[in-house]
């Protein structure tokens, strides 16, 4: 029973390792080759797991031996774009100006209804509101739409607005980050004056408190509704 148990986190513990080399994509973000391997790792972890009998050994070097394919072909596509498009394919336009390609429809395997539910997954309900749609390699449809139909934007409107920054966070579970408060230029008195503000007596008592570079702060108790407010812009927040 022990021995079973401990090949599993043996196992466990590799493949989590092993992914973490291959990179942090998510299954709906991954190249065929990517999930190709993916699935054969998780089949290919089982054994060991499963099977006594099969040394342990022998369920690891396969697993490396994918992780060192995937390596290869990664290299492989960064240098060659034939080989690249031969194992990932290459993005398809499924809709130009004219409409529906349906000649790129039938070479996907995609039908009518795979499109416009994508297109409604863009946030576009008819398909006139589309001027291009490009099927991604990894099976996501990019939407680009007419004109009369793009969002938008403060540029659009030529209005004035403040540069965006990034909030950073002073205090998360309870503990203050050093760190940032260097980075944001502060200390720890700044950050007392900030909890009294919020009527918050402990900093132990705060879930999270950030700021950002114009004085915006957002601060929540531990099992309690969150606080907004201002104060003095910070004027030195590195960008």
């Amino acid at each position: 029973m022990l021995t079973t148990v401990f090949r599993v986190i043996i196992i466990y513990v590799i493949v989590l390792f092993l992914y973490r080399l291959m990179g942090k994509r998510q299954l709906g973000q991954m190249q065929p080759f990517e999930l190709v391997l993916t699935l054969i790792i998780a089949d290919l972890a089982t054994i060991p797991m499963a099977e006594i009998s099969v040394p342990v050994l022998d369920g690891i070097v396969p697993l490396f031996t994918l992780v060192i394919i995937h390596f290869l072909i990664t290299v492989f596509s960064k240098f060659s774009t034939k080989f690249s498009h031969f194992i990932s394919g290459k993005p398809v336009i499924v809709i130009n100006p004219n409409g529906i390609d349906y000649k790129a429809l039938k070479n996907l395997n995609l039908s009518i209804d795979d499109i416009t539910e994508a297109v409604r997954g863009a946030g576009y309900f008819k398909l006139e509101q589309v001027q291009y749609a490009i099927m991604e390699t990894n099976g996501k449809m990019s939407v680009f739409p007419k004109s009369e139909y793009a969002p938008v934007t403060v540029g659009d409107m030529k209005l004035q607005v403040e540069k965006s920054a990034l909030p950073i966070n002073l205090i998360s579970e309870g503990k203050i980050l050093k760190n940032n408060l260097e980075v944001a230029k502060v200390d720890k008195n700044y950050i007392l004056e900030l909890l009294k503000k919020a009527d918050i007596k402990r900093v132990k008592d705060c879930l999270i408190l950030s700021v950002d570079k114009g004085g915006a702060v957002f601060v929540q108790e531990f099992d309690k509704a969150y606080k907004t407010f201002n104060v003095e812009p910070l004027g030195q927040v590195q960008e």
